[in-house]
């Protein structure tokens, strides 16, 4: 789902900002010096997955984003994945 869709590298990038600390959607594009409709698209796909969880059930303005559980535990094997994308 990251590594072989349109827009991969840039949930790659989401991801691993992520990792680090928790952001909103206006901080991450610009962290990532992303549009913030693109940040916003992909947070939304990867929600929908699971890869990512809101602190705010209505996804208002503001929410921080946080990698899921699944996402933490399985960190090790996206850098896998990820080093692979990048040979």
């Amino acid at each position: 789902m990251i590594a072989g869709s349109r827009g991969g590298i840039n949930r790659a990038r989401i991801i691993q900002a992520l990792h680090d600390r928790p952001y909103n959607v206006n901080q991450l594009s610009l962290e990532l010096d992303l549009d913030y409709k693109t940040v916003q698209h992909h947070i939304k796909i990867l929600e929908d997955h699971s890869i990512l969880v809101n602190s705010n059930e209505q996804k208002r303005y503001g929410a921080m984003i946080f990698l899921s559980n699944r996402m933490e535990e399985n960190y090790p094997i996206f850098l896998e994945i990820l080093s692979k994308m990048k040979k």
